[in-house]
């Protein structure tokens, strides 16, 4: 690749001579290359909606904004959920469903950039990388209509108790577990029950993580938190 090419791919290199200019050259290019998967056919306009601006009822709990998550660092710079909006029109729905019986939901993430499901992807063991995305396809978060949530206690404002934590990576956090409380259970499966009459369906590994039902309808996308337009 020459450097014309590279320039107008909007990469700036000074180059040496001999294999250390091989060298720069092949980490230009895959640097210039990396990025979102490109996607063909029709997609919707996508139309992120920040979830607490749609419904102050909603509660967050963005441990990605924090170093409380299997990473153990903060990925997130802002403590905040976005949905597309029929996916966000819809979580409102299943809150309003689950109030009456005493409860509330807590959303841990919404739309999650492009690049952070590659960093999750990076760092996760292949063993375990059922539990998270891999970035050549991308991730149904990455298209805005993915959320992982939680019921909390209306009464006390306390997460109820689960089969087991948020991102557990063992059997536990599958949705069929049969293990463990059966309170835990119970909250579990009405968790899902309420999501699933809303258009929902629950990931097969994992209890908290829901899809919309129209997810293949939007694009992969890798916007910043900031650089999403507010709408309400």
């Amino acid at each position: 690749m020459t450097r014309s090419l590279l320039a107008r791919r909007g990469c700036v290199l000074s180059l040496p001579s001999g294999l250390a200019l091989l060298a720069v050259v092949v980490a230009g290019a895959l640097a210039c290359t990396s990025g979102p998967p490109r996607e063909r056919g029709a997609f919707r306009p996508p139309e992120l909606v920040e979830l607490t601006r749609l419904d102050p009822a909603l509660t967050l709990d963005i441990r990605y904004a924090t170093a409380d998550n299997f990473l153990g660092r903060p990925v997130y710079t802002e403590a905040r959920a976005f949905l597309q909006r029929p996916a966000a029109e819809a979580l409102m729905r299943v809150r309003r469903r689950l109030e009456p019986m005493g409860f509330g939901l807590r959303i841990f993430d919404g739309y999650r950039p492009w690049a952070v499901t590659r960093e999750f992807w990076d760092e996760t063991p292949p063993e375990k990388r059922q539990f998270v995305a891999d970035p050549k396809q991308g991730s149904r978060h990455n298209r805005g209509c993915a959320v992982d949530l939680t019921l909390f206690d209306l009464a006390t404002g306390r997460e109820v108790e689960m089969p087991s934590p948020y991102d557990d990576f063992s059997e536990k956090a599958s949705p069929g577990y049969t293990g463990g409380p059966d309170e835990a259970r119970a909250h579990r499966d009405l968790l899902r029950a309420a999501m699933e009459a809303e258009g929902f369906t629950v990931y097969e590994h994992e209890w908290w993580h829901f899809d919309f039902r129209d997810w293949r309808s939007y694009p992969i996308q890798n916007l910043a938190f900031a650089e999403i337009p507010t709408t309400d």
